[in-house]
């Protein structure tokens, strides 16, 4: 794993405030989702909160492989950070009470944080690139 590309990877999300995740149930059917910017706990580690639909947390129940791309495409550059989810820590929980919410269907009902055990990380551009660590 490519410590400085975990670095350059959070100082993209921190400008561009959202990143896109993979994941893969049991069978292996994927799902993509998004999700607000990525933080460092450790060298290894990160850390991604958002309110995620409840495809992606099945997902994760069932499989803990995760990806995770931050990209920009003006000028093509990004990078792509694959491990395991160690761990998923609900942070808030919609209370019903909010007014016009009712509208928003079908809106997630619980935000969470998902601790991230980060064991690859590749450059990830649109043009032709090497998938090799």
């Amino acid at each position: 794993m490519k410590s400085n590309l975990i670095v350059k990877a959070l100082t993209l999300s921190e400008k561009l405030r959202h990143v896109f995740i993979a994941t893969a149930d049991g069978t292996g059917l994927p799902h993509m989702a998004a999700a607000g910017k990525i933080k460092r706990i450790s060298d290894d580690r990160i850390s991604i909160e958002a309110w995620f639909c409840p495809g992606t947390v099945e997902n994760l129940n069932q499989n803990n492989r995760i990806s995770i791309v931050v990209w920009e495409p003006d000028p093509d550059q990004g990078y792509q950070l694959t491990g395991k989810v160690e761990k998923v820590e609900e942070l808030a929980i919609l209370n019903g009470f909010s007014h016009g919410i009712e509208s928003m269907h079908p809106i997630p009902q619980v935000e969470r944080k998902l601790i991230v055990h980060v064991e690859k990380t590749f450059s990830f551009t649109h043009a032709p690139h090497n998938d090799f660590e």
